[in-house]
């Protein structure tokens, strides 16, 4: 049997990427002064850093006062965030930068500009340089993709199915009946003669399995493993018989004893599997949520959920896990008095995230009544970060497209797994 090696993936950085690729696919330049530079590991810096200076000297040559002041700076501050780095990271770095309009809008000529550093999930390993009236995000966005595919067949004399696990679920492709008679022969056959004609009609169903196999996870879907399921001696007659493809043959994780063929097979065996698939993100995701319902639904004191009770048990140092749901969409805001340094603070839907600026900076400071308001804002990811890392707890992002995701939806879309239950006192 193969043995699966997969590298663990941070599941907060992930989001994080994500969602700055989200937000930099919606920026639009004014003009073609928008710089993406994708950086491969290993490469010299100075050379990125000389390329791009000669560059800068290129963009003299453009007419737009305007856009010519806005690449030239968008430059300019690109190389100096190179020159920031001893080296290239591990993986490689991509570097957006360019100048937009302010949150609040502005005439032409208000632009500021701003970069994005991102070190890539994957190995890097192509250089590339744009100016442009967009960034160029797509090959980041194609790392995020899980190229961890596992092939699922579950068989038996009647059914196949086959299914796919990929990314944040489970998929049944497709399934087809075997026409294969059953063990009884009909009335008029010499039972040799029906057990030949079953035999043939088996080997005839086994070899149009190995064929759609092959199609859906060599061809379509190049898969690194494969699990073969079913009830009874058929999963083993097929393999051993070695009607599948040999590259197939060869990747074979595991057999499960199933009680099901078909499609009803694919989620039972995936269901059987979390031992053998225990390092494939969407595993981790099933057996966090599942440690999360049996702590609330036993009354251990332990599971907590809402976002409010959460934030609270974190900064009390209460908390092992946080679990939120990377569809939360929330985004904390902070304004900070200049004069008393006192502190309003709201959490809120990101549509919600300028009218709540706009009412901090246009209204009085409840304490001393000064207008001098500094507005800050951050992701709801970013601020559980900050408190986690406070308190050594640890923060998981889950996937809220999935069946456990959609578990966690209905709780609020966060919740938390306890060291101790807070209603008694610590032994």
């Amino acid at each position: 049997m193969v043995k699966i090696n997969i590298e663990k993936q941070d599941s907060v950085k992930l989001y994080k990427i994500r969602k700055t690729l989200e937000e930099l696919s919606k920026k639009a330049g004014r003009g073609t002064e928008l710089i993406t530079v994708y950086i491969p590991k290993g490469k010299q810096l100075h050379e990125i850093i000389g390329s791009l200076q000669q560059e800068q000297g290129t963009a003299d040559n453009i007419k737009s006062d305007l856009t010519r002041s806005h690449v030239v700076d968008s430059l300019g501050k690109v190389i100096q965030k190179l020159k920031m780095y001893k080296k290239t990271p591990e993986k490689g770095l991509v570097i957006f930068c360019g100048a937009l309009p302010q949150e609040e809008g502005g005439p032409l000529g208000s632009e500021v500009v701003t970069a994005w550093e991102i070190e890539p999930p994957k190995d890097l390993n192509q250089y590339l340089y744009r100016c442009d009236d967009h960034f160029h995000v797509d090959i980041l966005k194609d790392m995020l993709k899980d190229d961890n595919l596992i092939g699922f067949l579950a068989i038996d004399a009647k059914d196949a199915g086959w299914g796919l696990l990929h990314g944040d679920k489970i998929e049944v492709l497709s399934q087809t009946g075997s026409g294969v008679a059953g063990k009884h022969r009909q009335g008029g056959q010499s039972a040799k003669r029906f057990q030949k004609l079953r035999e043939m009609e088996l080997s005839y169903f086994y070899n149009r399995v190995a064929q759609t196999t092959r199609e859906y996870f060599i061809d379509i879907y190049p898969v690194k493993g494969l699990i073969i399921s079913g009830p009874g001696p058929t999963k083993e007659d097929f393999i051993n018989g070695n009607y599948l493809e040999y590259r197939l043959q060869n990747n074979i994780i595991n057999t499960i004893d199933a009680g099901y063929a078909g499609s009803e097979g694919i989620r039972e065996a995936f269901a059987k599997s979390s031992d053998i698939l225990g390092s494939f993100r969407l595993v981790e995701e099933k057996k966090m949520i599942e440690d999360l319902f049996r702590e609330i639904n036993t009354n251990t004191g332990k599971g907590s959920y809402g976002l409010q009770e959460v934030i609270e048990y974190l900064k009390n140092n209460v908390v092992k896990t946080v679990l939120i749901t990377d569809n939360t969409n929330l985004h904390r805001v902070e304004a900070t008095c200049r004069r008393c340094n006192h502190i309003q603070e709201d959490i809120v839907e990101r549509p919600l995230v300028i009218p709540k600026k706009t009412e901090y900076k246009n209204n009085p400071c409840p304490e001393c009544k000064a207008m001098d308001m500094e507005v800050n804002e951050q992701d709801i990811v970013d601020y559980l970060q900050i408190i986690a890392a406070k308190t050594g707890s640890q923060l998981e992002v889950i996937s809220g497209s999935a069946e456990h995701g959609n578990m966690l939806s209905s709780l609020g879309k966060v919740g938390a797994i306890l060291r101790y239950n807070p209603g008694h006192t610590k032994s």
